[in-house]
């Protein structure tokens, strides 16, 4: 009894610190930008073994929670999959050490998407974790493309701590591997996702050449498999459209905001293949457009991802840096002192 007065002592207090509601009760504007701390919390809790004591549902269940993670992340539902992903890992990890266990990728799958959850919000550390055993999992379930998406995941980590030499060698490699030559056209788009993530990673290096070079690379794999989205679960889909829009943060990665905005033309955002990747155009449009100086563009440019993705613009570092610049660099607006307020951004 003691304990658990404990951990619920806790669980309160950790509410509070994050400003996050303890009751389900409506969302206010700082609950909405609390969604993504309480994912990450839950994922966290899943990883570490915690409220693990749930019935294990049959396998064709299993696989349509999954599936329905999936669509949660493409739609950047953030409530349901923060009770959904932690859900399916604790079943997932349940079954792989069940007795009968067959391993059919499903735990594979689950820390994929939670690794491109945590990376989307910044938790590098969780992330790891998640990304080492992604690649685990894939490597007990012996297939291909779980094992590639997995070395993906772990060259962006890379690339986020600054270890430019490091992710390009996992990602090219990857690329490289025998397993992904043949003719399906997965194998061919898991190479392209593989070598997009390397170019970008060159932009991050500041070799805009090399960056354009890789790309161009990507573009020609994504040509000839043609202009639907292959992979849409891995990396968020493969195509020309979305090596167009990889093309708009590379360059802003590599210092260029014109040359991204002009990338940024060639795209039609409701051609991209999901609500996800809608709102990454208009993140890295407003990026672009702010690293130029065009602060009126760049708030219009935000306003139309909360308009597609409101959970995700609220919840995501990398919005909360763009509004918290524009707050100290000049005039404030109506306009922008609300965004500040829904994606939890004191002014």
């Amino acid at each position: 009894m003691r304990r658990r007065k404990l951990l619920a002592n806790l669980a309160v207090t950790a509410a509070a610190a994050v400003g996050a509601p303890i009751l389900p009760t409506g969302k206010t504007p700082a609950a909405e930008a609390a969604v993504g701390e309480v994912l990450v919390a839950r994922v966290r809790d899943a990883m570490l073994g915690l409220h693990a004591d749930t019935a294990v549902p049959p396998p064709t269940v299993l696989r349509t929670d999954l599936a329905r993670a999936f669509t949660d992340f493409h739609a950047c539902q953030y409530s349901s999959l923060a009770i959904r992903l932690p859900r399916l890992m604790y079943a997932a990890h349940a079954r792989a050490a069940g007795d009968d266990a067959v391993d059919d990728g499903l735990l594979a799958h689950s820390y994929l998407l939670a690794t491109r959850m945590l990376i989307k919000l910044d938790e590098q550390q969780l992330g790891w974790m998640a990304a080492d055993r992604a690649r685990q999992a894939a490597e007990a379930a012996g297939e291909p493309l779980l094992v590639a998406e997995a070395a993906r995941q772990l060259a962006v980590l890379a690339r986020k701590a600054d270890w430019h030499e490091q992710a390009l060698s996992i990602a090219l490699a990857a690329a490289d591997h025998p397993s992904l030559h043949g003719g399906d056209p997965a194998l061919a788009a898991q190479r392209g996702l593989l070598i997009q993530s390397a170019a970008y990673t060159a932009a991050r290096a500041g070799d805009a050449v090399g960056m354009r070079e890789l790309t161009g690379e990507a573009a020609a794999i994504a040509k000839e498999l043609g202009p639907a989205a292959v992979l849409r679960d891995h990396g968020g889909g493969f195509s020309p459209t979305t090596v167009q829009l990889h093309l708009v943060s590379a360059e802003n990665s590599a210092g260029d905001p014109t040359a991204a905005l002009a990338a940024a033309k060639a795209v039609a955002p409701g051609s991209l293949p999901s609500t996800e990747r809608r709102a990454r155009y208009y993140t890295d449009v407003a990026t672009a457009f702010a690293r130029s100086g065009r602060r009126d563009e760049c708030i219009r440019a935000l306003l139309a991802a909360e308009h597609h993705a409101p959970e995700e613009t609220h919840a995501r570092p990398a919005v909360k840096s763009l509004v918290s610049g524009l707050l100290v660099s000049g005039r404030t607006t109506t306009e922008l002192r609300g965004l500040a307020a829904r994606v939890g951004v004191l002014t």
